[in-house]
């Protein structure tokens, strides 16, 4: 993974978080508001919009989400969806927001600490504490830039506002029409900013899948090796249990694990974990090896995952092998379960 570069807040940028969180947190719009009661705040130096849901209706988690732009709209909706149909799913690794929840003090990292006493604060109690990070897809939540931190300030102050409004007035958020998002637009005339009351549409174009190319040489050679037909096999590709933090100053990132799985029996035939951000390839790739290294091509392969099957779609076609995608993999769920268990261990597969 590539790193990135941090810019840093200041003292006082950290202060006006803290102090937009603190007013937030006494107002507990939790118990008028749901994550359902979605609004936008455009930021005003990229235009970006953040959509802000609030959480505590369940007495759970407490906080303000705020998914940015198309992308974080996206998450949401999955994250909604899921809440909806009970499915097993990664939608924890797929956001893309930017949260400010409130917890205890055991939930805070050091360097939350020595923020928080650099600003002489003083917290007590349960769901108290103020904690701030990024959510981005395929990264641990992690810690806020200056614009980040700038962002969220405008995102918590706005948000009582919005709010305080909503309390006397349920149907504030409802669109005029469908696909309508209603959002404050900053006007920066004259230096100071003024908050103006739109009705925005997001447009959320299809999310595309990257397929690899693969040299015809590579399917070529595979073929020439092929003696037989085998098994029916499972096939996934999904994110590890536990993130990599290649250097000291890097954000820890999670990999992925592609799993081969034999349908009828529920032994691993193999499988691999990568951090290349070309992991797409990396899974065509040891998909052929296998095939490659036992000479014998599956009868079927079953994949859950749409993205898995796209992938796997125009190979599994020159070789003749059958591709289904289904709801459930039984096997490879058992096998994933154990192999989480084992890694928790640290004990081999």
């Amino acid at each position: 993974m590539s790193k990135e570069k941090r810019n840093e807040p200041t003292l006082k940028e950290w202060e006006n978080l803290y102090k937009a969180a603190i007013d937030f947190r006494k107002i507990e719009c939790w118990e008028w508001m749901y994550d359902s009661d979605l609004f936008g705040i455009q930021n005003p130096d990229t235009e970006e919009i953040g959509y802000c849901g609030v959480l505590g209706g369940l007495g759970e988690v407490f906080a303000l989400n705020t998914f940015l732009g198309e992308n974080g709209l996206k998450g949401y909706f999955k994250m909604m969806n899921q809440k909806q149909t009970s499915k097993d799913s990664e939608i924890l690794y797929l956001q893309d927001c930017l949260m400010a929840s409130f917890g205890n003090r055991n939930e805070l990292a050091s360097r939350d600490l020595k923020i928080i006493k650099k600003l002489d604060l003083k917290f007590r109690g349960k769901n108290q504490w103020p904690i701030f990070r990024r959510y981005k897809p395929g990264f641990f939540p992690w810690f806020l830039t200056k614009e980040e931190v700038k962002f969220l300030t405008i995102a918590l102050q706005q948000a009582k506002k919005i709010a305080l409004r909503f309390k006397e007035n349920n149907e504030l958020l409802n669109p005029p029409e469908e696909g309508l998002f209603y959002v404050l637009v900053p006007d920066k005339k004259g230096g100071a900013i003024k908050w103006q009351e739109k009705w925005l549409k997001q447009e959320l174009k299809p999310e595309g899948i990257y397929i690899p190319i693969l040299a015809d040489s590579s399917i070529g050679k595979i073929k020439s090796v092929i003696t037989s037909k085998g098994s029916d096999w499972e096939v996934d590709l999904f994110y590890a249990p536990f993130t990599i933090q290649e250097e000291k100053d890097d954000i820890p990132y999670y990999p992925f694990i592609c799993l081969f799985i034999e349908r009828s029996t529920g032994l691993v035939i193999d499988f691999h974990t990568t951090g290349n951000p070309d992991y797409f390839k990396e899974f065509l790739n040891k998909f052929l090896t296998i095939i490659e290294h036992n000479k014998m091509i599956p009868s079927r392969i079953f994949v859950k995952r749409k993205k898995c099957y796209f992938l796997l779609e125009q190979i599994a076609e020159e070789l003749g092998v059958e591709l289904q995608l289904v709801e459930k993999l039984g096997e490879l769920n058992k096998a994933k379960k154990e192999l989480f268990k084992r890694m928790q261990t640290n004990q081999g597969f």
